[in-house]
């Protein structure tokens, strides 16, 4: 039997060998730890969610358009363009921003969503769609949707309050006032609309906070439970949705009437295998799915990718899951924290309810996939949160000397153009 007396000379029991660690371990580790990860990760996984969602709106879209809009299959998707357009210049300024300015304007935009909410209500400005009057009529064919851009606002709002509140958080008065009755009256303002799905969300905000500064488990659980209770009792107030709610428990058992929707989303995640029908050869898109490149969009990526392209989408709302939680736990801000946790609660819920949703594991509810689905009013303060998280990354520790160093000229001689009365040859000879 081999004992520590047994060792060979010259190696004591402090020099033992360790394992060492396996090599392609070791990379992944050398990538997380560098300063500029969060960032790199938030713009590939945002620019590929973007491109393609352009390409499955531009896809899932196209039948609807033809008959819709003169024969025209590119309207929507030229619609959905401006938008982008629209939206990236937006992201790019947010992304150039400071917390401070964001913490300026907090007060503003949630003042703002509330005004736009409350102007919903106004006959002739507030617009009904599908039995939601969540629209705001802006004039012409322009029409805006208030509760999406309220997300973003509370996130903002809340997480600028808290981090005035810091030294007070620990009393359960200061968790919860004003912060509970402010959200309470957004969402109520919502439900009024009839929006349940958004209201979820904006639950799902509200809760989310809450957990992120560290309130007492008690006081999490109880909040979750008077919030559910307000949730299931709108639910059992309104018939369409308790036949929703009962839909789900079963979904096959009425596919010609209230189960429609979800029996051919069913259907058209089934029929994509493992790699799909090919982009623009959906069956589903042809009318039988309804809202197929809005709210179950995920279903023609299913149909036309498959599992591979479906799980790729997965993983990269993971990406960004985890770029999120990154940032807030890297930074030493206090509202960069909260802000980034929000955020990422916000789009990682509103992902989740539209997911479970189109694959049968929760009801439908009706709300888009971020950065994927059909519509302005929801992409514009999605991309401004995505240029906010941008911003915040470039505050991690080292962020800013990394990006000040990849400004640098790739090339020596380069640099040397730019010594005033010095030639390149005179800067080669020094070096």
């Amino acid at each position: 039997m081999t004992t520590i007396t047994d060792q060979p000379k010259g190696q004591s029991k402090d020099n033992a060998p360790q394992a060492t660690e396996r090599p392609w371990l070791a990379a992944i580790r050398d990538v997380l730890d560098r300063p500029l990860t969060s960032y790199h990760i938030l713009l590939g996984a945002t620019g590929l969610l973007l491109v393609l969602g352009l390409l499955m709106v531009l896809s899932a879209s196209s039948v609807l358009s033809y008959r819709a809009n003169n024969q025209n299959q590119y309207a929507i998707f030229y619609r959905q363009l401006i938008w982008v357009g629209v939206g990236l210049p937006m992201a790019y300024v947010a992304s150039r921003m400071t917390p401070r300015h964001f913490r300026m304007l907090a007060y503003v935009a949630l003042l703002g969503s509330v005004f736009m909410l409350v102007l919903t209500y106004v006959p002739g400005l507030g617009v009904g769609v599908k039995g939601n009057t969540n629209w705001l009529n802006l004039g012409g064919p322009l029409q805006l949707q208030p509760s999406e851009f309220a997300k973003l606002a509370l996130v903002m709002w809340c997480a600028d309050l808290y981090a005035r509140k810091q030294k007070l958080l620990t009393q359960w008065k200061h968790l919860l006032v004003p912060m509970v009755p402010v959200c309470g009256l957004v969402i109520a303002l919502v439900v009024g609309q009839h929006d349940l799905g958004t209201a979820l969300v904006l639950m799902a905000v509200m809760i989310g906070m809450i957990w992120i500064v560290g309130a007492p488990t008690r006081l999490f659980v109880a909040t979750i439970v008077v919030v559910g209770a307000i949730a299931a009792y709108f639910v059992t107030t309104a018939q369409h949705r308790m036949d929703r709610l009962l839909n789900f428990t079963n979904p096959l058992a009425d596919p010609g009437g209230i189960g429609w929707q979800a029996y051919h989303s069913f259907y058209a995640l089934s029929t994509g295998g493992w790699w799909g029908v090919g982009i623009g050869n959906s069956r589903q898109k042809w009318g039988n799915l309804p809202e197929a490149h809005t709210d179950f969009i995920f279903s023609v990526i299913g149909e036309e990718l498959g599992l591979i392209g479906s799980l790729t989408v997965l993983a990269l709302f993971l990406m960004l899951a985890y770029v999120g939680v990154r940032i807030a736990t890297r930074n030493s801000d206090p509202f960069v924290r909260y802000a980034a946790a929000g955020i990422t609660v916000w789009l990682m819920a509103q992902t989740l309810v539209n997911l479970g949703a189109v694959i049968g594991l929760l009801p439908i509810v009706g709300i888009p996939l971020p950065l994927l689905s059909y519509g302005g009013s929801a992409l514009l303060p999605t991309l401004i949160a995505i240029g906010m998280l941008l911003s915040f990354a470039k505050a991690e520790p080292g962020a800013q000397a990394a990006l000040k160093e990849t400004r640098r000229p790739r090339f020596g001689w380069m640099s040397s153009w730019r010594t005033p009365g010095r030639t390149g040859r005179e800067n080669t000879r020094e070096r």
